[in-house]
């Protein structure tokens, strides 16, 4: 099948080729993002391969199905980027890849929480300067905290595992509750209980209409003065103005975010010789108690490989068979 893939970057590529040498499929690699303009570059393929930062709206779909695209492959967990009402309509199936390494996002988060407490993004600056002076640099011990985890996935999970190990109070919301972590010592309690009680509050949970803007104005007030939230999630569940709001009354004590919601225009690409035009995100970057990454939390070799795997997979279960067990449904 010939894959039109989308977005394409140098460091997955030798993953997908690596793997597709057992797949034989055809990977027309493009370095242009999907959107409207790009999307006739497909002509010819069966399949699409997007990412996040893909637009994979209602006039995009439309194009692609006109083009003969059947198949919409994401290399990614997240499928909020693409419309399944037009994929419906226009007889497109939509495939993710539901898991890769959870453990990539987990271990992430936990540098994250660790970066922000004992400030070595700003020690190891001083340092290279000749200034070993502590004054700023205080931090506080793991030990006995409470975290809090909004969403117990399989990220979520593993996460919480770590946060055990660290001998911290783990709390969680989720709407279904996991049974295995119930029994390893985490305890599920309504949401804003969660937000009351915790120290530090990590985000695991998927973007949907329910859960945008999951953390706004309302949901940092409930928090613990003072406390850490960290998103390795997705950007929408976050109101970055109001978080701004939090930092700046020092309501919130610590952010680190992995994800942003207007991040489709920022991340993956190097704009370190241009000036940021999203003036909210450079607002972020002004503060002392904020980390950023640019979505770099699924980056290890194990993930790219099994999203390598994964993503070739549904192409080709859907090139046999006409669906895929990771099939998204409307």
């Amino acid at each position: 099948m010939k894959v039109a893939f989308f977005g394409a970057h140098s460091f997955e590529r030798k993953y997908f080729d690596s793997y597709n040498a057992k797949k034989g499929h055809t990977l027309d690699y493009i370095e242009s993002h999907l959107d409207e303009n790009t999307a006739a570059l497909a002509q010819g393929a069966a399949a699409v391969c997007v990412f996040v930062n893909d637009t994979v709206n209602a006039a995009v779909i439309a194009k692609l199905a006109n083009l003969g695209v059947k198949l919409i492959a994401a290399r990614s967990a997240g499928f909020n980027h693409i419309d399944l009402e037009a994929a419906k309509r226009h007889h497109l199936t939509v495939v993710r890849v539901p898991a890769y390494s959870p453990y990539a996002v987990a271990e992430h988060t936990l540098a994250m929480i660790l970066t922000l407490n004992r400030k070595t993004h700003r020690a190891f600056n001083r340092v290279r300067e000749g200034n070993f002076a502590l004054e700023g640099l205080l931090g506080f011990d793991l030990y006995g905290k409470t975290v809090g985890i909004i969403g117990t996935g399989k990220i979520g999970a593993v996460f919480a595992k770590i946060m055990l190990a660290f001998e911290c109070e783990v709390l969680a919301h989720d709407l279904a509750p996991n049974n295995h972590l119930k029994e390893l010592g985490v305890t599920y309690l309504p949401l804003k209980d969660v937000l009351r009680k915790s120290d530090i509050v990590s985000l695991h949970c998927p973007l949907t209409p329910a859960t945008h803007h999951l953390i706004g104005a309302e949901s940092l007030a409930a928090m613990k003065p003072g406390a850490m939230l960290i998103n390795t999630s997705r950007g929408g569940l976050v109101d970055t103005k109001a978080v701004i709001e939090a930092l700046k009354s020092r309501r919130l004590g610590y952010l680190g975010l992995d994800v942003y919601e207007e991040e489709a225009d920022l991340f993956f690409e190097d704009l370190s010789g241009q000036v940021i035009q999203d003036d909210t995100f450079a607002r972020l970057l002004t503060f002392p108690n904020v980390l950023i990454t640019g979505h770099q939390a699924f980056f290890t070799e194990e993930a790219l490989r099994g999203i390598a795997m994964t993503t070739l997979d549904n192409i080709t279960d859907f090139e046999k068979t006409g669906s895929s067990k990771n099939q998204v449904r409307k």
